[in-house]
């Protein structure tokens, strides 16, 4: 697919992600919420990406969401994620160096099954704002608080840390551009 090709076919909210989750820290934040408390990580991303636009949900609205995708994270994600975590360093009869080629094509369409996620989401923001306005800081740390009553469970500490450091820093770099700009 061509580079022109590919940045038509993506969204805000996954341009929003991709630069988010290069942040120091942020990857790895993400995969210990993932692994230890279930969280999917591309409904987590949306949810910040909400807040950066000042949206704050409640935990009813959060469970409607996390409803919406249950089904395709649960067909596609999660099973392609294993097979490709399995395949890692597992010893078959395939040659180990085309089997590393395999399970990096298996992590392509893991990657595919996650943007088409995230387009499904984008698309659900699209008929209006969801939640009520905050600002965003304040949107990001509800966000991620209705998140984890949803989830039942107590997300760690220092990885929502990372993650809400991440964005805050974020939005100091987005507001002091837009005053640069402004001046």
């Amino acid at each position: 697919m061509n580079d022109a090709r590919a940045q038509s076919e993506t969204t805000p909210f996954w341009r929003f992600s991709l630069h988010f989750y290069r942040r120091p820290g942020v990857s790895d934040a993400c995969i210990a919420l993932q692994d230890h408390s279930g969280v999917d990580v591309n409904l987590l991303l949306f949810l910040l990406w909400l807040a950066d636009d000042g949206q704050l949900l409640s935990a009813d609205e959060v469970r409607k969401l996390d409803d919406k995708v249950r089904h395709w994270r649960n067909l596609t994600i999660i099973p392609i994620r294993d097979a490709r975590r399995r395949l890692k360093a597992a010893e078959t009869l395939i040659d180990p160096r085309k089997q590393e080629v395999f399970r990096n094509k298996v992590k392509t369409v893991e990657l595919e099954a996650e943007r088409l996620q995230q387009e499904a989401l984008y698309a659900l923001s699209q008929s209006g704002p969801l939640g009520k306005h905050a600002l965003p800081a304040a949107a990001a740390r509800g966000n991620v608080s209705a998140y984890e009553r949803v989830m039942n469970a107590n997300f760690p500490r220092s990885a929502i840390d990372v993650l809400l450091g991440a964005f805050d820093s974020r939005e100091q770099g987005h507001a002091a551009a837009t005053a640069a700009v402004r001046e």
